[in-house]
């Protein structure tokens, strides 16, 4: 009977679209597409919490494929392919057929023989992430409709140039636990903040992706960083009409302090210029070696300017009763741990460490929620299925 909590908001959705669909961008999604992710992720976690399988695949290939760095989303997506039955298999381009030439579309349809979602990560350049991932998701399309592919792949985007849904849906959820409700965000202050960082390059899609969702929730989003490390000015406008249809509010700021006051949730991240990371694209499509060193020297002398946009004790003490939520994607630069100086000071990262661990775990089950309802068709009737089956995950007899 628990799950009929779950499934009685599915039923109040209009969510028809999700099937056979991809998720790139999470201004691309209706309000009820995004609440729909939210009611099954918590479904989702709730039968595992309850020693119940999620499985609704015996079988079928995730396909994973990253080209920067990653620690939780790549384990989050084998997590989520993992709970609901896929096997995980990661596409290494410096060992695959891409070096010699590979098309796109080739690629694309190779490895999705038996695959029934491909999850991307490709952040590092402007205007090529997610271009790159519309591409394959053609392809795929394209696979299935002409009969090469006897399903088709959901893609998922595990973080691009532009968006990193993923992991702000998670940070939402997060929010929404954290405030006992959707109902209780409405006038809640966040400040999305650049802070100082010894490396230079950071993607600005974890702040372009805050800003996307948080206002669609009649929040009061505060944009800070210093003069000079502007975010895309679409996604900026995308904030402000979420912001104007919701009743919320979206600010600028270049004073971190400005943003923290009164603050009832903070979000300290260093990212790099758009300038420069538009440069940097340049610079690398010309493979100009010398040009992206003297830009890397060039931006971490700037970075070093502004050093004291720490999130630290003082500035904490000017946010809502002194006790913000404070939120990162990780992993953050830790003065005095990681670094000499970053993002946030010891103190207040060990201070909120168990509610950043919590933060992430959701993002496992919000990947796991996009893949189901891409390929459960009557969503709400295949969660009451698991849970009236209750196949259990694991045997303790």
């Amino acid at each position: 009977m628990y799950m009929r909590h779950f499934t009685n908001k599915l039923d109040q959705l209009n969510i028809s679209r999700m099937f056979q669909n991809d998720f790139l961008l999470t201004w691309e999604k209706t309000d009820d597409e995004i609440a729909a992710i939210f009611t099954v992720a918590d479904a989702l976690r709730s039968l595992r919490e309850n020693n119940i399988s999620a499985k609704i695949f015996d079988s079928g290939l995730a396909v994973s494929l990253f080209r920067d760095n990653s620690t939780r989303t790549r384990f989050s997506f084998g997590s989520a392919a993992n709970l609901l039955g896929l096997a995980l298999q990661d596409l290494d381009e410096g060992k695959s057929q891409i070096a010699h030439g590979e098309t796109v579309r080739e690629t694309a349809n190779m490895v999705s023989f038996m695959a029934d979602v491909i999850g991307i990560r490709d952040d590092m350049y402007i205007g090529k992430g997610n271009t790159y991932m519309r591409e394959v998701a053609h392809a795929v399309e394209h696979g299935y409709r002409d009969g090469v592919l006897e399903q088709r792949p959901t893609l998922v985007n595990l973080q691009c140039d532009i968006d990193h849904p993923t992991q702000s849906m998670a940070d939402m959820l997060h929010i929404i636990h954290h405030f006992g409700g959707v109902e209780n965000l409405k006038g809640k202050k966040i400040a999305m903040t650049w802070a100082y960082s010894p490396s230079y390059g950071k993607p600005l899609s974890v702040p372009q992706g805050v800003i996307g969702l948080m206002t669609r929730f009649g929040m009061e989003v505060s944009l800070a960083h210093p003069k000079g490390y502007e975010v895309m000015s679409e996604v900026e406008k995308v904030a402000t009409e979420n912001a104007a249809k919701t009743g919320g509010k979206f600010t600028k700021t270049n004073s971190m302090a400005e943003a923290f006051e009164g603050a009832d949730i903070v979000y300290p991240k260093s990212w790099a210029p758009f300038a420069a990371m538009e440069e940097r694209t340049i610079l690398y499509g010309n493979g100009d070696i010398t040009g992206i060193s003297d830009l890397e020297k060039t931006l971490l002398a700037q970075n070093a300017e502004h050093k004291d946009w720490e999130c630290n004790e003082e500035l904490m003490k000017r946010t809502k009763d002194g006790s913000a939520l404070y939120m990162h994607c990780l992993p953050a630069d830790i003065t005095g741990v990681s670094c000499e100086q970053g993002e946030v000071s010891a103190s207040v990262f060990d201070r909120y460490r168990e509610p950043l661990y919590k933060e992430a775990g959701f993002k496992p089950y919000i990947i796991a929620a996009m893949i189901f309802l891409a390929k459960c068709k009557n969503p709400g009737g295949t969660l009451e299925n698991l849970a009236a089956k209750g196949q259990p995950r694991w045997l303790d007899r």
